[in-house]
């Protein structure tokens, strides 16, 4: 049976501002948890790659879901300045299950593992003409049909940079005079020490037998000349 306060009016049928508040609190949360779960694609730590004309690259990406797939689409594509060009696609039905890519670039190769949730490709012989970004697209209809995508940038070179090392080799070699300059005053050190405690050693030994030479002549021949000197009764 609902109460009545004072006005009259139901307290039951009506909603109070901490009930509101908690509600809301519970909905964040849940929101929350949803969006940390959800399904996610990367290319990794390094978004781009560097490449020389004529080589092949790997363009790497790897999708991750806390609550697993099924039936999961990906698919590769290429921005050729605004015009958007599919280079793979497939469906991976359940985890660890191969998927049966469909290709549409003939110098396309995919090298994913379901396994490790890798659906990365390789592009061969590379031109000026593939430099772009590149991207791996998700959908998991585990999750409501929920997508995700990742860029991946191809940049192609006539020659890679050389690196300048020369600072990196007078650090290197600074330090390395520092530690055998360190090395050789601590042998040298070693070695004085080592004198000197000889030395002093020899010193000690060289006063205790001219102690007892002193005793020797002092006391013993002392008392010998005494006897000798005493007058018989």
């Amino acid at each position: 049976m609902a109460s009545v306060d004072n006005t009259g009016s139901s307290v039951s049928g009506r909603r109070r501002p901490g009930d509101l508040l908690h509600a809301g609190l519970v909905l964040t949360l849940l929101l929350g948890v949803w969006c940390v779960g959800g399904l996610e694609v990367s290319t990794g730590k390094v978004s781009f790659v560097e490449a020389m004309n004529g080589s092949t690259v790997l363009l790497p990406c790897t999708y991750s879901s806390c609550i697993g797939i099924k039936d999961l689409y990906f698919s590769w594509h290429y921005n050729d300045n605004g015009t958007i060009v599919k280079l793979c696609d497939a469906v991976i039905p359940t985890e660890g299950v191969n998927p049966k890519v469909s290709v549409k670039h003939d110098r396309v190769e995919f090298v994913g593992s379901p396994k490790g949730n890798n659906i990365s490709i390789l592009l061969w012989n590379i031109t000026f003409e593939d430099e772009g970004d590149y991207v791996c697209f998700a959908r998991n209809p585990k999750e409501k049909n929920r997508n995700h995508s990742a860029i991946f940038t191809l940049l192609v070179v006539d020659q890679l940079k050389e690196v300048d090392n020369t600072l990196t080799v007078i650090i290197v070699s600074v330090l390395g005079g520092v530690i055998g300059f360190v090395i050789i005053f601590m042998v040298i050190k070693a070695l004085v020490v080592n004198f000197l405690l000889k030395d002093d050693e020899k010193n000690k030994e060289c006063l205790v037998s001219s102690s007892g030479n002193d005793n020797t002549e002092n006391g013993l021949g002392g008392a010998k000349a005494d006897n000798k000197g005493t007058p018989k009764a």
